[in-house]
């Protein structure tokens, strides 16, 4: 280092980079994220950016961002207000000043502070000269100008060397935290392999900001950030939508039924579809339907046949789907139905996260509808509920929603790779055609699941369909007091699954003055902060459900446990209500927060620290 600076050892940090949609900070904060990883922190991150197709240049509605919190110990959310926080342009800094800490350091591409992106934003004056940032630690950088200069004696046009600012600004950032250049620079000449002039602009760019960094004096304190203790093993990156594909891909392989994915794209569930579609040497097969209904018809006549059903939507799309449930349903056939949820209603905001669909997978179908209902509470569980999900599809024949979330979907953690040889068996209840007594509804007495009957194969010819079906026979019937068996014996299928699923764990004592209940993705911020609050001597624990229906047979015992029990869900109190239907001697106070945005832990030490104190 040229200058005399400053090395701040931290235990986490929290990190977000914005600008305006174009500006690259998806890919910025991914390629900051993976170095983080490679270099031994553990990790959460999560990508914001604009629902908005190519929202006005330079406006707040076209700001685009990317969060990672990073550190030498377990890391369970992306954060809540950054430490560091780098802006390319005015909007993206009027937009975020709000989530970056006292005292923070800013990083600012100040080339962008011109009148108009000044006026544009919403500013008045420029706030790089009017005080506003007075209590941060500001770097002003004319990033854009830099770049463009560092650029020069490679010939690449004006729109290729604008497109490099973001490898500057990121070159900034490895300088700050201590990191080496070899493996973004091996990345970018990876990524860039087929394009060797990009190739030599992004690397360009990259050392030019790292060199800046190193000689200016606006700079006197850089951190460092030791390695995580990590249980040995290989470790990746990963998403929850690839998570998700990947466990569908796994329980696949270890049940041995094909995959058929049948879906159509939509925000944020695309990921699934397009991740699964790269994997047809696994045997995957992928259908790009031309609705939502043809999707989940798609996967239903897959099953029909043998596979592994699956169909991957969020909540406008599992709306169109509804009918289609109902058919798998009372046909008793395998299907997984993953529900990434967004805002709504109806379009809502489709960018931004919520748990608003939890109703509408408990009980959006006609007629009396009972199905199988999971939530994955972390991007990298994402792997192993889905796998769970098509091993209780399959095994219990019936259809499974697992609904994960917008936050999980885009956001990603550290995930260990697991040997699909240690994950649970599945063994698909398959028909025996040497079996004479095989009728197509003749059941396991313990589980009451009937067997899966490939059309086609001899001694196995049976009818299934959207009509009620005699007990055992199968014969369409419309007799009342079979309907009224067949309604009873598809409920009691269902809540006969508890004797399968695991225990609810509670985290911290069982008894004591205050439980904390969460379902599906609030899980990190929710252990983040009871675990805080234990650490200080507080009265308090952590239930958190990943299974909905049925409920783990335990619930009534946990819930007993404490004089106070307080939900925390991203809607309007739905897991409350369910509660309160299903086990009305228990009082709830319930914190909801229906904003698109997932919960801090500041906001909820406040609320768990009330409650105690009252």
């Amino acid at each position: 280092m040229s200058n005399k600076v400053e090395v701040r050892e931290l235990e986490d940090v929290v990190v977000k980079f914005v600008g305006d949609s174009g500006d690259g900070m998806q890919l910025t904060g991914t390629l900051f994220s993976d170095v983080a990883a490679v270099s031994g922190n553990d990790l959460a991150t999560f990508p914001d950016f604009p629902a908005e197709i190519r929202a006005p240049h330079n406006t707040i509605a076209g700001v685009s961002g990317f969060q990672m919190h990073m550190g030498k110990r377990k890391i369970y959310t992306s954060g809540d207000l950054c430490d560091v926080l780098v802006a390319m342009n005015p909007a993206s800094l009027k937009a975020n000043l709000k989530w970056a800490k006292p005292g923070a350091t800013l990083v600012i591409d100040s080339a962008t502070f011109d009148e108009k992106a000044i006026g544009k934003a919403g500013y008045t004056e420029n706030p790089l000269e009017d005080g506003t940032l007075s209590g941060y630690h500001v770097i002003k950088a004319p990033v854009s100008e830099l770049t463009k200069k560092s650029l020069a004696d490679l010939g690449v046009d004006k729109k290729t060397a604008e497109r490099t600012k973001n490898m500057f600004v990121l070159g900034i950032m490895f300088y700050l935290f201590g990191r080496a250049l070899e493996k973004p620079l091996d990345f970018i000449k990876v990524k860039f392999r087929d394009k060797p002039k990009v190739m030599q602009a992004n690397q360009t760019a990259l050392k030019a900001g790292y060199n800046f960094a190193d000689s200016t004096e606006a700079i006197k304190v850089t951190f460092r950030v030791d390695p995580a203790p990590m249980e040995k093993g290989l470790y990746r990156n990963i998403t929850g939508n690839v998570a998700t594909a990947w466990g569908l891909l796994a329980a696949a392989e270890r049940s041995g039924r094909p995959l058929f994915l049948g879906s159509y794209p939509i925000t944020p569930a695309t990921e699934i579809l397009m991740e699964l579609s790269r994997h047809k040497s696994l045997g995957a097969k992928v259908f790009q339907a031309e609705d939502e209904i043809a999707g989940i018809c798609s996967a239903i006549g897959a099953s029909f046949g043998g596979s592994m059903g699956v169909t991957t939507t969020s909540g406008p799309g599992l709306s169109l789907k509804s009918e289609a449930l109902g058919l798998a349903v009372i046909t008793e056939l395998p299907l997984v139905i993953v529900n990434v949820q967004r805002a709504g209603p109806s379009t809502g905001m489709p960018t931004k996260s919520e748990q608003s669909d939890l109703m509408q997978a408990l009980f959006g179908r006609n007629g009396e509808s009972p199905l199988m209902v999971m939530a994955a509470s972390g991007p990298a569980n994402c792997f192993y509920y889905a796998y769970m999900a098509s091993k209780y599809a399959m095994e219990h024949m019936t259809p499974v929603i697992l609904l994960t979330d917008g936050y999980l979907g885009f956001g990603s953690e550290l995930f260990k790779i697991p040997d699909v040889n240690d994950l649970p068996s599945i063994k698909a209840p398959m028909a025996d055609p040497d079996d004479p007594y095989y009728k197509p509804y003749r059941r396991d007495e313990k589980t009451l699941v009937r067997r899966w009957a490939v059309p086609g194969v001899a001694g196995l010819r049976h009818r299934v369909g959207g009509l009620e079906k005699t007990n055992i026979d199968g014969n369409v019937s419309t007799d009342p007091l079979n309907h009224q068996l067949m309604v009873n014996i598809r409920e009691e299928k269902i809540a006969r699954i508890a004797d399968y699923i695991p225990l609810l764990d509670i985290k911290g004592d069982s008894e004591g003055e205050l439980l904390v209940v969460g379902w599906g993705g609030t899980e990190g911020a929710l252990a983040s902060t009871v675990s805080r609050m234990q650490d200080e001597g507080h009265s308090i624990s952590h239930a958190q459900f990943n299974f909905i229906k049925p409920l783990p047979k335990n619930t009534r015992e946990v819930l007993s446990g404490f004089k106070k029990i307080v939900v925390c869900e991203l809607n309007g109190g739905q897991f409350v209500n369910y509660l309160r239907m299903l086990y009305p001697e228990f009082s709830y106070h319930q914190y909801n927060k229906v904003q698109g945005l997932p919960f801090h832990v500041q906001e909820l030490t406040e609320t768990f620290t009330k409650l105690l104190e009252e």
